[in-house]
């Protein structure tokens, strides 16, 4: 597996993980710690570099992966992903309310996470069937 595949399909994770995070976690550690509203999380520019940030290290991960094991389906549940995370960013809590917004941002950003666990197994997978060493006999 290239280095670079593998870093960026974990770098895609975890930023979805923190859309999430931030989605879910945050207005709960609003409301439970009041001095956590002097750092600006709750605001939208950070949801924005967030998804900023996913997308091209998404994209550039899975392309890597379905280049070298050609199951094409998982760059369909990424995009589906990104393309859900996009939608909660650009429709905003004023089209969709604050609920639609967060309900968005989690199955995306979990077709993300599983897109990207997917084909990080099937990228280390192909890696020991190609070579000669016994960990996987």
């Amino acid at each position: 597996m290239k280095i670079e595949q593998a870093i960026s399909d974990k770098l895609a994770v975890g930023f979805s993980l923190a859309c999430v995070i931030h989605c879910l976690a945050l207005p709960v550690m609003l409301f439970l710690l009041p001095s956590l509203t002097a750092m600006q999380l709750q605001n939208e520019a950070f949801h924005f570099w967030l998804v900023f940030a996913a997308i091209p290290i998404s994209l550039y991960a899975i392309t890597l992966g379905c280049k070298q094991h050609k199951r094409y389906r998982l760059f369909a549940l990424c995009g589906t992903g990104l393309i859900l995370l996009l939608a909660a960013l650009l429709l905003e809590e004023e089209f969709i309310g604050e609920s639609g917004e967060q309900l968005l941002t989690v199955v995306g950003s979990t077709f993300i996470i599983i897109g990207h666990w997917l084909n990080y197994r099937l990228c280390r997978l192909l890696d020991h069937q190609q070579c000669d060493c016994s960990e996987h006999e």
